[in-house]
């Protein structure tokens, strides 16, 4: 049994705010996106994940699948259409090139499943054509006109539905094309207008459907929780200064006006190397000078921002965030006061997190030592991640 799971992101999201969709916003370092596709990918039972994007976002989609680039259950995306149902047959029209049994039809912006949710939907559909997570209606119901109570609703029954909704392909794909026109609200009724029997299976609260902006802070909560493997790195790094005309000062990706620059092969960015150290430490994972050896030429004047971004993919790939990190630069000059919000400003971007994430600090050492005397600039960073446990 080949089972493929469908992932819709071609919606706007309006009321989540923000300046893309809300499907390519960041939950803890990652485009909310990303968390839906990296769990499919990491359910052995799915052989295929394909995502339904809309048309003017596949430079947000490229940027949301880093790394996962050579996946081979990792199908090119599907455009889609007008409405969620557009996109879904035409997704499901996409897989039937090479038909899958089963398809899971799930929405980008539900990252919490659970492998047990999936396994009671897949043992469902052996006995039925349909089967859907949903939860039961436990708080009581009331009707209003213009938000004066007009009586209550028998709760009796109702049961509110969640995603993944998952279904032998063949008929569900065959249900969508006869509903192609129809306005139906999700796709359990477009089974049901087709005859199919379709079955409930418990889901859970976590698994919620993130739509308004405040949505995203419950959501980096529930991510904190599922995460509880706390680990901390620390990294430290030094350049000298060097005499380079032309060659900006870079400290936490930002171009510091200074009469000198670092010596350095890459662009010689003091802080965000111990910073890239700190999260290589907290994986166990080596450091810099091994994953971007000092003697490739790929390297030369290379964006040290490059390299922080590989250690945060590192985390991402086993699933985890970036919680915290602490930056200290050591020097006598430049003053690092008048830059600090545009560095944390600047780190905070790179890592997709919020900038009360990041914390920039400087000190002296009291015209002690070689960066007493001016000779360079150290820096000092620890890291906090979070990865499953």
């Amino acid at each position: 049994m080949i089972t493929a799971a469908l992932i819709v992101a071609a919606g706007r999201g309006n009321r989540a705010g923000g300046e893309k969709p809300k499907q390519y916003q960041m939950l803890g370092g990652s485009p909310l996106l990303r968390h839906s596709i990296d769990f499919c990918l990491g359910y052995e039972g799915i052989a295929r994940v394909m995502v339904v994007i809309h048309p003017d976002d596949e430079a947000h989609y490229r940027s949301a699948i880093a790394g996962l680039e050579r996946e081979p259950r990792l199908l090119p995306p599907c455009l889609g259409g007008a409405e969620r149902q557009d996109s879904v047959r035409s997704g499901l029209e996409a897989l039937a090139a090479d038909s899958p049994n089963i398809v899971l039809i799930h929405d980008a912006a539900r990252p919490f499943l659970r492998h047990d949710q999936i396994d009671a939907l897949l043992g469902m559909l052996k006995q039925v054509s349909g089967a859907i997570l949903a939860v039961p209606v436990v708080d009581t119901l009331k009707r209003a006109e213009a938000g004066r109570i007009r009586g209550g609703a028998d709760r009796q029954g109702l049961w509110r539905a969640q995603t993944p909704q998952a279904f032998r392909f063949q008929e569900i794909l065959a249900a969508h094309r006869q509903a192609a026109g129809l306005a139906l609200t999700d796709d359990a009724a477009v089974a049901e207008h087709a005859g199919l029997d379709v079955r409930l299976v418990m889901g859970s609260e976590e698994n919620f459907k993130v739509t308004e902006a405040s949505d995203f802070a419950r959501a980096e909560r529930q991510l904190l929780l599922r995460l509880p493997d706390i680990r901390i790195g620390q990294g430290f790094d030094v350049h000298a200064f060097a005499d380079e005309p032309g060659r900006p000062l870079m400290l936490a990706g930002v171009a510091v006006p200074h009469e000198r620059s670092l010596a350095g092969h890459s662009d010689a960015d003091v802080a965000l190397h111990a910073l890239t150290d700190a999260i290589l430490g907290a994986l166990g994972d080596g450091d810099i000078g091994l994953h971007f050896p000092p003697s490739d030429a790929r390297w030369k004047n290379a964006d040290s921002a490059a390299f922080l971004r590989h250690a945060l993919a590192l985390v991402a790939k086993r699933n985890g965030m970036l919680a915290h990190c602490d930056v200290t630069i050591i020097c006598e000059a430049p003053k690092i006061g008048p830059h600090r919000e545009a560095m944390r400003d600047r780190i905070a971007e790179i890592a997709g997190i919020g900038r009360d994430r990041v914390s920039i600090k400087a000190t002296t050492t009291e015209k002690l030592g070689f960066t007493g005397r001016r000779e360079g600039i150290a820096a000092m960073a620890t890291a906090t991640i979070r990865l499953p446990g």
